[in-house]
Protein backbone atom coordinates (compact mmCIF):
# COMPACT_ATOMS: atom_id res chain seq x y z
CA UNK A 1 0.00 0.00 0.00
CA UNK A 2 1.32 3.32 -0.98
CA UNK A 3 1.83 6.35 1.44
CA UNK A 4 -0.91 8.54 -0.11
CA UNK A 5 -3.48 4.95 0.12
CA UNK A 6 -2.60 4.70 3.55
CA UNK A 7 -3.08 8.58 4.49
CA UNK A 8 -6.60 8.54 2.57
CA UNK A 9 -7.54 5.18 3.51
CA UNK A 10 -9.36 5.50 6.94
CA UNK A 11 -7.83 2.63 8.63
CA UNK A 12 -7.02 4.88 12.04
CA UNK A 13 -8.44 8.05 13.71
CA UNK A 14 -6.08 9.80 13.19
CA UNK A 15 -4.85 8.69 9.68
CA UNK A 16 -8.39 9.54 8.99
CA UNK A 17 -8.66 12.80 10.02
CA UNK A 18 -5.23 13.50 8.86
CA UNK A 19 -6.63 12.05 5.08
CA UNK A 20 -9.10 14.27 5.06
CA UNK A 21 -7.83 17.74 6.05
CA UNK A 22 -5.04 16.82 3.62
CA UNK A 23 -7.42 16.30 0.57
CA UNK A 24 -9.42 19.76 1.53
CA UNK A 25 -6.34 21.44 1.20
CA UNK A 26 -6.13 20.25 -2.15
CA UNK A 27 -10.19 20.54 -2.84
CA UNK A 28 -9.66 24.64 -1.64
CA UNK A 29 -7.09 25.16 -4.66
CA UNK A 30 -9.71 24.64 -6.77
CA UNK A 31 -11.96 27.33 -4.99
CA UNK A 32 -8.75 29.57 -5.02
CA UNK A 33 -8.59 28.85 -8.62
CA UNK A 34 -11.75 30.05 -9.91
CA UNK A 35 -12.57 32.98 -7.23
CA UNK A 36 -8.90 34.66 -8.21
CA UNK A 37 -10.31 34.33 -11.95
CA UNK A 38 -13.62 36.41 -10.98
CA UNK A 39 -12.03 39.16 -9.13
CA UNK A 40 -8.81 40.08 -11.36
CA UNK A 41 -11.26 40.53 -14.37
CA UNK A 42 -12.86 43.83 -12.45
CA UNK A 43 -9.50 45.60 -11.35
CA UNK A 44 -8.10 44.95 -14.81
CA UNK A 45 -11.30 46.36 -16.88
CA UNK A 46 -9.65 49.76 -16.91
CA UNK A 47 -6.84 49.01 -18.72
CA UNK A 48 -8.21 45.60 -21.01
CA UNK A 49 -10.48 48.17 -22.05
CA UNK A 50 -8.24 51.38 -23.60
CA UNK A 51 -6.59 48.13 -25.18
CA UNK A 52 -8.79 46.07 -26.60
CA UNK A 53 -11.69 49.37 -26.76
CA UNK A 54 -14.76 47.11 -26.73
CA UNK A 55 -17.81 49.16 -26.43
CA UNK A 56 -20.06 48.77 -23.34
CA UNK A 57 -22.29 46.03 -24.26
CA UNK A 58 -18.94 44.34 -25.01
CA UNK A 59 -17.24 45.18 -21.88
CA UNK A 60 -20.73 43.42 -19.73
CA UNK A 61 -20.63 40.64 -22.14
CA UNK A 62 -16.78 40.00 -21.31
CA UNK A 63 -17.81 41.03 -17.45
CA UNK A 64 -20.80 38.12 -17.28
CA UNK A 65 -20.96 35.80 -20.40
CA UNK A 66 -18.42 33.55 -18.22
CA UNK A 67 -21.03 33.33 -15.93
CA UNK A 68 -23.92 32.78 -18.27
CA UNK A 69 -21.91 29.26 -19.78
CA UNK A 70 -21.06 28.33 -16.12
CA UNK A 71 -24.73 28.83 -14.97
CA UNK A 72 -25.90 26.75 -17.92
CA UNK A 73 -23.85 23.90 -17.32
CA UNK A 74 -23.23 23.70 -13.39
CA UNK A 75 -26.31 21.08 -13.09
CA UNK A 76 -25.05 19.01 -16.19
CA UNK A 77 -21.37 18.15 -14.74
CA UNK A 78 -22.39 18.22 -11.11
CA UNK A 79 -24.23 15.24 -12.13
CA UNK A 80 -21.55 14.19 -14.66
CA UNK A 81 -19.27 14.57 -11.43
CA UNK A 82 -21.77 12.04 -10.02
CA UNK A 83 -21.09 9.24 -12.97
CA UNK A 84 -17.94 9.74 -13.83
CA UNK A 85 -16.34 10.22 -10.96
CA UNK A 86 -15.78 13.75 -8.94
CA UNK A 87 -12.02 13.10 -9.00
CA UNK A 88 -11.79 12.87 -12.20
CA UNK A 89 -13.82 15.75 -13.96
CA UNK A 90 -12.38 18.15 -11.21
CA UNK A 91 -8.68 17.20 -12.88
CA UNK A 92 -9.88 17.24 -16.06
CA UNK A 93 -11.51 20.95 -15.74
CA UNK A 94 -8.56 22.42 -13.56
CA UNK A 95 -6.23 21.08 -16.29
CA UNK A 96 -8.52 23.04 -19.18
CA UNK A 97 -9.17 25.96 -17.16
CA UNK A 98 -5.19 26.58 -16.79
CA UNK A 99 -4.98 26.14 -20.70
CA UNK A 100 -7.92 28.57 -21.39
CA UNK A 101 -6.35 30.74 -19.14
CA UNK A 102 -3.90 31.25 -21.37
CA UNK A 103 -5.96 32.14 -23.87
CA UNK A 104 -7.81 34.87 -22.37
CA UNK A 105 -4.44 36.58 -21.76
CA UNK A 106 -3.34 36.73 -25.27
CA UNK A 107 -6.69 38.19 -26.80
CA UNK A 108 -6.46 40.69 -29.40
CA UNK A 109 -10.10 41.76 -29.72
CA UNK A 110 -13.36 42.26 -27.70
CA UNK A 111 -14.87 39.14 -29.76
CA UNK A 112 -11.99 36.66 -28.79
CA UNK A 113 -12.00 37.88 -25.23
CA UNK A 114 -15.86 37.16 -24.84
CA UNK A 115 -14.93 33.42 -26.83
CA UNK A 116 -12.49 32.91 -24.17
CA UNK A 117 -14.15 33.99 -21.23
CA UNK A 118 -17.15 31.68 -22.89
CA UNK A 119 -14.44 28.49 -23.28
CA UNK A 120 -13.19 29.53 -19.26
CA UNK A 121 -16.86 28.98 -18.13
CA UNK A 122 -17.10 25.51 -19.33
CA UNK A 123 -13.74 24.72 -17.45
CA UNK A 124 -15.27 26.02 -14.61
CA UNK A 125 -18.64 24.48 -14.48
CA UNK A 126 -17.01 21.20 -13.83
CA UNK A 127 -14.98 22.95 -10.92
CA UNK A 128 -16.94 24.11 -8.29
CA UNK A 129 -19.72 21.33 -7.90
CA UNK A 130 -16.79 18.80 -7.54
CA UNK A 131 -15.57 20.72 -4.74
CA UNK A 132 -18.41 20.36 -2.53
CA UNK A 133 -19.09 17.09 -3.49
CA UNK A 134 -16.36 15.33 -2.58
CA UNK A 135 -16.69 17.58 0.77
CA UNK A 136 -19.92 15.89 1.21
CA UNK A 137 -18.28 12.54 0.38
CA UNK A 138 -14.99 12.93 2.67
CA UNK A 139 -16.27 14.84 5.78
CA UNK A 140 -19.10 12.28 7.06
CA UNK A 141 -19.38 13.88 10.90
CA UNK A 142 -21.49 17.15 10.03
CA UNK A 143 -19.73 18.99 12.84
CA UNK A 144 -16.29 18.71 10.69
CA UNK A 145 -18.24 19.34 7.24
CA UNK A 146 -19.35 22.60 8.79
CA UNK A 147 -15.92 23.87 9.44
CA UNK A 148 -14.40 22.00 6.38
CA UNK A 149 -17.19 23.96 4.29
CA UNK A 150 -16.45 27.15 6.21
CA UNK A 151 -12.79 26.65 5.24
CA UNK A 152 -14.10 26.08 1.79
CA UNK A 153 -15.92 29.45 1.86
CA UNK A 154 -13.17 31.04 3.66
CA UNK A 155 -10.50 30.09 0.84
CA UNK A 156 -13.16 31.80 -2.19
CA UNK A 157 -13.03 35.05 0.08
CA UNK A 158 -9.06 34.81 0.43
CA UNK A 159 -9.02 33.76 -3.25
CA UNK A 160 -10.91 37.31 -3.61
CA UNK A 161 -9.05 39.32 -1.44
CA UNK A 162 -5.43 37.51 -3.27
CA UNK A 163 -6.79 38.19 -6.92
CA UNK A 164 -7.10 42.06 -6.52
CA UNK A 165 -3.64 42.09 -4.67
CA UNK A 166 -1.76 39.95 -6.66
CA UNK A 167 -3.14 41.35 -9.97
CA UNK A 168 -2.63 45.36 -8.75
CA UNK A 169 0.60 44.26 -8.39
CA UNK A 170 1.33 42.76 -11.88
CA UNK A 171 -0.83 45.15 -13.49
CA UNK A 172 1.35 47.74 -11.79
CA UNK A 173 4.04 46.18 -14.05
CA UNK A 174 2.62 44.19 -16.68
CA UNK A 175 0.33 44.18 -19.14
CA UNK A 176 -3.48 43.46 -18.31
CA UNK A 177 -3.13 39.69 -20.02
CA UNK A 178 -0.84 38.62 -17.01
CA UNK A 179 -3.73 38.69 -14.55
CA UNK A 180 -5.07 35.46 -16.23
CA UNK A 181 -1.71 33.63 -16.04
CA UNK A 182 -1.74 33.39 -12.61
CA UNK A 183 -4.02 30.76 -12.82
CA UNK A 184 -1.06 28.42 -14.12
CA UNK A 185 0.50 27.46 -11.00
CA UNK A 186 -2.32 27.01 -9.44
CA UNK A 187 -3.55 24.69 -11.54
CA UNK A 188 -0.03 22.61 -11.70
CA UNK A 189 -0.32 22.04 -8.21
CA UNK A 190 -3.74 21.27 -8.10
CA UNK A 191 -3.59 18.45 -10.61
CA UNK A 192 -0.11 16.69 -9.35
CA UNK A 193 -1.16 17.09 -6.27
CA UNK A 194 -4.84 15.76 -6.17
CA UNK A 195 -4.31 12.97 -8.64
CA UNK A 196 -2.23 11.28 -5.61
CA UNK A 197 -4.78 12.81 -2.29
CA UNK A 198 -8.17 13.26 -3.55
CA UNK A 199 -10.52 9.78 -2.85
CA UNK A 200 -12.37 9.08 -6.19
CA UNK A 201 -16.37 8.96 -5.23
CA UNK A 202 -19.35 8.28 -7.45
CA UNK A 203 -23.05 7.35 -7.83
CA UNK A 204 -22.83 3.78 -8.10
CA UNK A 205 -26.38 4.05 -9.67
CA UNK A 206 -26.62 7.40 -10.97
CA UNK A 207 -27.58 6.21 -14.51
CA UNK A 208 -27.37 7.24 -18.21
CA UNK A 209 -25.59 11.43 -18.47
CA UNK A 210 -28.71 12.44 -20.62
CA UNK A 211 -27.52 14.64 -23.28
CA UNK A 212 -31.07 15.99 -24.42
CA UNK A 213 -31.05 17.69 -20.77
CA UNK A 214 -27.65 19.08 -20.86
CA UNK A 215 -28.87 20.73 -24.05
CA UNK A 216 -32.03 21.88 -22.62
CA UNK A 217 -30.68 23.01 -19.71
CA UNK A 218 -27.68 25.18 -21.52
CA UNK A 219 -30.22 26.93 -24.08
CA UNK A 220 -32.55 27.20 -21.56
CA UNK A 221 -30.36 29.76 -18.33
CA UNK A 222 -28.43 31.44 -21.07
CA UNK A 223 -31.36 32.46 -23.15
CA UNK A 224 -33.33 33.60 -20.29
CA UNK A 225 -30.47 35.73 -19.19
CA UNK A 226 -29.28 37.01 -22.32
CA UNK A 227 -33.29 38.49 -22.78
CA UNK A 228 -33.45 39.81 -19.64
CA UNK A 229 -29.50 41.78 -20.17
CA UNK A 230 -30.73 42.75 -23.65
CA UNK A 231 -33.86 43.89 -22.49
CA UNK A 232 -32.54 45.57 -19.33
CA UNK A 233 -30.10 47.86 -21.65
CA UNK A 234 -31.73 47.92 -25.17
CA UNK A 235 -35.09 47.82 -24.11
CA UNK A 236 -37.81 44.97 -25.13
CA UNK A 237 -37.45 44.07 -29.36
CA UNK A 238 -38.33 41.04 -30.97
CA UNK A 239 -34.99 39.74 -30.71
CA UNK A 240 -34.93 39.59 -27.24
CA UNK A 241 -38.66 38.19 -27.00
CA UNK A 242 -37.18 35.31 -29.02
CA UNK A 243 -34.91 34.89 -26.92
CA UNK A 244 -36.48 34.99 -23.90
CA UNK A 245 -39.42 32.51 -25.20
CA UNK A 246 -36.70 30.22 -25.92
CA UNK A 247 -34.95 29.69 -23.15
CA UNK A 248 -37.85 29.68 -21.22
CA UNK A 249 -39.65 26.74 -23.02
CA UNK A 250 -36.05 25.05 -23.09
CA UNK A 251 -36.31 25.37 -19.34
CA UNK A 252 -39.98 24.10 -19.06
CA UNK A 253 -38.86 21.16 -21.45
CA UNK A 254 -36.12 20.63 -18.99
CA UNK A 255 -37.75 20.28 -15.95
CA UNK A 256 -40.64 18.45 -17.03
CA UNK A 257 -37.96 15.70 -18.74
CA UNK A 258 -36.19 15.18 -15.43
CA UNK A 259 -39.44 13.99 -14.08
CA UNK A 260 -40.05 11.03 -16.83
CA UNK A 261 -35.74 10.09 -16.44
CA UNK A 262 -35.51 7.23 -14.34
CA UNK A 263 -31.70 8.61 -13.98
CA UNK A 264 -32.34 12.46 -13.92
CA UNK A 265 -29.72 15.04 -14.49
CA UNK A 266 -31.62 17.01 -11.61
CA UNK A 267 -33.81 15.67 -8.93
CA UNK A 268 -37.11 17.77 -8.69
CA UNK A 269 -38.40 16.27 -5.60
CA UNK A 270 -34.95 17.87 -3.95
CA UNK A 271 -36.97 21.25 -4.28
CA UNK A 272 -39.32 20.04 -2.09
CA UNK A 273 -37.63 20.30 0.76
CA UNK A 274 -38.04 24.13 2.36
CA UNK A 275 -34.73 24.57 3.84
CA UNK A 276 -33.00 23.06 0.44
CA UNK A 277 -35.30 25.80 -1.54
CA UNK A 278 -34.66 28.53 0.73
CA UNK A 279 -31.55 28.21 0.78
CA UNK A 280 -31.24 28.00 -3.32
CA UNK A 281 -33.31 31.35 -3.48
CA UNK A 282 -31.21 32.78 -0.68
CA UNK A 283 -27.87 32.58 -2.75
CA UNK A 284 -28.98 33.44 -5.84
CA UNK A 285 -30.51 36.66 -4.55
CA UNK A 286 -28.08 37.39 -2.45
CA UNK A 287 -24.99 37.34 -5.44
CA UNK A 288 -27.73 39.24 -7.38
CA UNK A 289 -27.07 42.15 -4.76
CA UNK A 290 -23.73 41.84 -4.85
CA UNK A 291 -22.67 41.57 -7.99
CA UNK A 292 -23.48 44.47 -9.80
CA UNK A 293 -22.19 46.69 -7.32
CA UNK A 294 -18.42 44.67 -7.10
CA UNK A 295 -18.23 44.39 -10.96
CA UNK A 296 -17.87 48.28 -10.89
CA UNK A 297 -16.76 49.27 -7.35
CA UNK A 298 -12.92 48.73 -9.29
CA UNK A 299 -13.59 51.07 -11.69
CA UNK A 300 -15.07 53.39 -9.37
CA UNK A 301 -11.63 53.52 -6.86
CA UNK A 302 -9.64 53.42 -10.08
CA UNK A 303 -11.42 55.59 -12.61
CA UNK A 304 -13.15 58.28 -10.23
CA UNK A 305 -11.21 58.46 -7.04
CA UNK A 306 -8.36 57.85 -9.21
CA UNK A 307 -6.47 54.88 -7.15
CA UNK A 308 -3.76 52.49 -9.26
CA UNK A 309 -4.52 49.19 -9.24
CA UNK A 310 -2.87 47.81 -6.09
CA UNK A 311 -4.29 50.04 -4.26
CA UNK A 312 -7.33 49.64 -5.29
CA UNK A 313 -7.14 46.04 -4.66
CA UNK A 314 -5.92 46.33 -1.16
CA UNK A 315 -9.02 48.56 -0.75
CA UNK A 316 -11.04 45.50 -1.16
CA UNK A 317 -9.85 43.37 1.51
CA UNK A 318 -12.20 44.30 4.66
CA UNK A 319 -14.83 42.69 2.17
CA UNK A 320 -12.85 39.21 2.21
CA UNK A 321 -11.23 39.29 5.83
CA UNK A 322 -15.17 39.71 6.82
CA UNK A 323 -16.12 36.73 5.21
CA UNK A 324 -13.21 34.85 6.20
CA UNK A 325 -13.99 35.19 9.69
CA UNK A 326 -17.72 34.58 9.79
CA UNK A 327 -17.14 31.62 7.38
CA UNK A 328 -14.87 30.00 9.67
CA UNK A 329 -17.71 30.12 12.64
CA UNK A 330 -20.63 30.38 11.04
CA UNK A 331 -21.32 26.53 11.18
CA UNK A 332 -21.43 26.73 15.17
CA UNK A 333 -23.54 30.03 15.56
CA UNK A 334 -25.78 28.34 13.09
CA UNK A 335 -25.84 25.41 15.91
CA UNK A 336 -25.80 27.86 18.93
CA UNK A 337 -28.59 30.04 17.50
CA UNK A 338 -30.63 29.08 14.64
CA UNK A 339 -30.24 28.95 10.78
CA UNK A 340 -32.31 31.04 10.05
CA UNK A 341 -31.14 33.86 12.55
CA UNK A 342 -27.79 33.53 11.16
CA UNK A 343 -28.57 33.11 7.36
CA UNK A 344 -31.34 36.16 8.08
CA UNK A 345 -28.85 38.49 10.29
CA UNK A 346 -26.15 38.11 7.26
CA UNK A 347 -28.34 39.61 4.72
CA UNK A 348 -29.68 42.16 6.68
CA UNK A 349 -26.31 43.12 6.93
CA UNK A 350 -25.37 43.55 3.58
CA UNK A 351 -28.46 44.97 2.65
CA UNK A 352 -27.81 47.61 5.50
CA UNK A 353 -24.28 48.20 4.18
CA UNK A 354 -25.28 48.75 0.14
CA UNK A 355 -27.78 51.10 1.69
CA UNK A 356 -24.83 53.19 3.57
CA UNK A 357 -23.16 52.88 0.15
CA UNK A 358 -26.04 55.30 -1.30
CA UNK A 359 -24.67 58.04 -0.26
CA UNK A 360 -21.71 57.70 -1.70
CA UNK A 361 -19.44 60.33 -3.58
CA UNK A 362 -16.90 61.26 -5.52
CA UNK A 363 -14.76 62.54 -2.88
CA UNK A 364 -15.82 59.76 -0.37
CA UNK A 365 -13.21 59.10 2.00
CA UNK A 366 -12.05 55.41 2.29
CA UNK A 367 -13.44 54.71 6.04
CA UNK A 368 -17.15 55.00 5.06
CA UNK A 369 -16.34 52.31 2.00
CA UNK A 370 -13.93 50.01 3.72
CA UNK A 371 -16.31 49.53 6.88
CA UNK A 372 -19.11 48.98 4.43
CA UNK A 373 -17.60 46.44 2.18
CA UNK A 374 -16.49 44.51 6.20
CA UNK A 375 -19.94 44.47 6.90
CA UNK A 376 -20.66 43.10 3.66
CA UNK A 377 -18.34 40.30 4.02
CA UNK A 378 -18.72 39.71 7.64
CA UNK A 379 -22.78 39.09 6.00
CA UNK A 380 -21.57 37.30 3.28
CA UNK A 381 -19.44 34.90 5.45
CA UNK A 382 -22.29 33.59 7.82
CA UNK A 383 -24.88 33.42 4.79
CA UNK A 384 -22.99 31.32 2.31
CA UNK A 385 -21.94 29.33 4.63
CA UNK A 386 -24.49 28.49 6.02
CA UNK A 387 -26.65 27.69 3.55
CA UNK A 388 -23.91 25.77 1.67
CA UNK A 389 -24.27 23.10 4.52
CA UNK A 390 -28.09 23.45 4.20
CA UNK A 391 -28.05 22.29 0.55
CA UNK A 392 -25.25 19.71 1.22
CA UNK A 393 -27.19 18.70 4.10
CA UNK A 394 -30.55 18.17 2.61
CA UNK A 395 -29.38 15.17 0.12
CA UNK A 396 -27.96 12.27 0.33
CA UNK A 397 -24.27 12.06 -0.32
CA UNK A 398 -24.85 9.83 -3.75
CA UNK A 399 -26.33 13.17 -5.07
CA UNK A 400 -24.00 15.75 -3.32
CA UNK A 401 -22.72 16.56 -7.43
CA UNK A 402 -26.01 17.57 -8.12
CA UNK A 403 -26.89 19.48 -5.14
CA UNK A 404 -23.81 21.48 -5.12
CA UNK A 405 -24.37 22.10 -8.86
CA UNK A 406 -27.68 23.42 -7.61
CA UNK A 407 -25.80 25.89 -5.30
CA UNK A 408 -23.23 27.02 -7.69
CA UNK A 409 -25.62 27.53 -10.10
CA UNK A 410 -27.48 29.96 -8.22
CA UNK A 411 -24.50 31.67 -7.45
CA UNK A 412 -23.24 32.40 -10.96
CA UNK A 413 -27.37 33.01 -12.19
CA UNK A 414 -27.05 35.39 -9.33
CA UNK A 415 -24.38 36.92 -10.68
CA UNK A 416 -25.43 37.03 -14.45
CA UNK A 417 -28.20 38.82 -13.83
CA UNK A 418 -26.47 41.14 -11.36
CA UNK A 419 -23.79 42.16 -13.66
CA UNK A 420 -26.79 42.59 -16.24
CA UNK A 421 -29.60 44.19 -14.66
CA UNK A 422 -27.73 46.59 -11.94
CA UNK A 423 -24.67 46.95 -14.55
CA UNK A 424 -27.37 48.05 -17.00
CA UNK A 425 -28.68 50.55 -14.23
CA UNK A 426 -25.09 51.99 -13.84
CA UNK A 427 -24.66 52.11 -17.83
CA UNK A 428 -27.96 53.52 -18.49
CA UNK A 429 -27.35 56.41 -16.04
CA UNK A 430 -23.89 56.90 -16.45
CA UNK A 431 -24.36 57.54 -20.74
CA UNK A 432 -26.94 59.84 -20.01
CA UNK A 433 -24.32 62.54 -18.94
CA UNK A 434 -23.77 65.94 -20.91
CA UNK A 435 -20.10 66.00 -22.63
CA UNK A 436 -19.17 69.59 -23.71
CA UNK A 437 -20.61 71.13 -26.65
CA UNK A 438 -17.37 71.36 -28.34
CA UNK A 439 -16.99 67.48 -27.97
CA UNK A 440 -18.84 65.84 -31.02
CA UNK A 441 -18.46 62.64 -33.00
CA UNK A 442 -16.64 59.67 -32.63
CA UNK A 443 -14.81 61.38 -29.40
CA UNK A 444 -18.49 61.32 -27.79
CA UNK A 445 -19.51 58.30 -28.90
CA UNK A 446 -16.39 56.55 -27.43
CA UNK A 447 -16.99 58.71 -23.82
CA UNK A 448 -20.77 57.58 -23.88
CA UNK A 449 -19.58 54.25 -24.27
CA UNK A 450 -18.16 53.65 -20.66
CA UNK A 451 -15.96 55.47 -17.92
CA UNK A 452 -13.18 53.96 -19.16
CA UNK A 453 -13.94 55.04 -22.45
CA UNK A 454 -14.11 58.62 -21.63
CA UNK A 455 -10.84 58.90 -19.95
CA UNK A 456 -9.20 56.79 -22.62
CA UNK A 457 -11.07 60.06 -25.47
CA UNK A 458 -9.80 63.06 -22.94
CA UNK A 459 -6.36 62.19 -23.96
CA UNK A 460 -7.32 63.98 -27.59
CA UNK A 461 -9.01 67.09 -26.01
CA UNK A 462 -7.37 70.10 -24.15
CA UNK A 463 -6.57 69.92 -20.57
CA UNK A 464 -10.06 72.59 -19.50
CA UNK A 465 -12.09 70.56 -21.91
CA UNK A 466 -10.91 67.05 -20.88
CA UNK A 467 -11.54 67.94 -17.13
CA UNK A 468 -14.64 69.09 -18.00
CA UNK A 469 -15.81 65.95 -19.82
CA UNK A 470 -14.27 63.29 -17.40
CA UNK A 471 -16.01 65.37 -14.65
CA UNK A 472 -19.27 65.01 -15.75
CA UNK A 473 -18.39 61.19 -16.68
CA UNK A 474 -17.10 60.40 -13.34
CA UNK A 475 -20.26 62.66 -11.38
CA UNK A 476 -22.72 60.04 -13.73
CA UNK A 477 -21.23 56.82 -13.37
CA UNK A 478 -21.46 57.48 -9.35
CA UNK A 479 -24.54 58.09 -9.68
CA UNK A 480 -25.40 54.95 -11.51
CA UNK A 481 -23.42 53.05 -8.89
CA UNK A 482 -25.63 55.02 -5.82
CA UNK A 483 -29.40 53.66 -7.67
CA UNK A 484 -27.62 50.34 -8.28
CA UNK A 485 -26.00 50.39 -4.58
CA UNK A 486 -29.99 51.46 -3.86
CA UNK A 487 -31.76 48.61 -5.89
CA UNK A 488 -29.43 46.06 -4.73
CA UNK A 489 -30.24 46.65 -0.83
CA UNK A 490 -33.69 46.45 -1.58
CA UNK A 491 -32.99 43.13 -2.89
CA UNK A 492 -31.31 42.04 0.01
CA UNK A 493 -33.36 43.39 2.51
CA UNK A 494 -36.52 41.67 1.07
CA UNK A 495 -34.18 38.40 0.93
CA UNK A 496 -33.45 38.24 4.32
CA UNK A 497 -37.03 38.65 5.48
CA UNK A 498 -38.26 35.38 2.86
CA UNK A 499 -35.62 33.54 4.81
CA UNK A 500 -36.65 34.51 7.96
CA UNK A 501 -39.54 32.62 6.97
CA UNK A 502 -38.45 29.74 4.62
CA UNK A 503 -35.60 28.66 6.78
CA UNK A 504 -38.48 28.44 9.68
CA UNK A 505 -36.77 25.33 11.96
CA UNK A 506 -33.82 23.86 10.12
CA UNK A 507 -31.27 22.51 11.64
CA UNK A 508 -27.82 21.62 10.46
CA UNK A 509 -26.75 17.79 11.59
CA UNK A 510 -25.61 17.45 14.90
CA UNK A 511 -24.94 13.50 14.91
CA UNK A 512 -22.33 11.64 12.51
CA UNK A 513 -23.82 10.45 9.78
CA UNK A 514 -23.17 5.96 9.74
Amino acid sequence: MSRTEQLIRPTGVEEKSRGRWLALSVLVLAVLLVAVDATVLGLATPSLSEDLKPSGTQLLWIGDIYSFVIAGLLVSMGSLGDRIGRKKLLLVGATAFGAVSVLNAYATSPEMMIVARALLGVAGATLMPSTLALIRNIFTDPRERSLAIGIWGATASAGAAVGPVVGGALLQHFWWGSVFLINLPVMIALVLVGSKLLPESKNPVAGPWDLLSVGLSLVGVIGVVYAVKEAATHGMTWEVALAAVLGAAALYGFVRRQFTLPSPLLDMRLFRHRGFSGAVLADLLTVFGLSGLVFFLSQFLQLVQGRGPLEAGLAELPAAIGAVATGLVAGRYARRYSVRSVVTGGLAAIGAALAVLTVVHKESGYPLLGAALLVVGLGAGFSFTVTADVILSSVPKEQAGSASAVSETAYELGAALGIALLGSIVTGVYQGFTAPASVGGPVADAAHESLGGAVEAARTLDPETAAHMVGAAQEAFVDGLRLASGVGAAVLLATAAAAWFLLRGQRLQESVEH
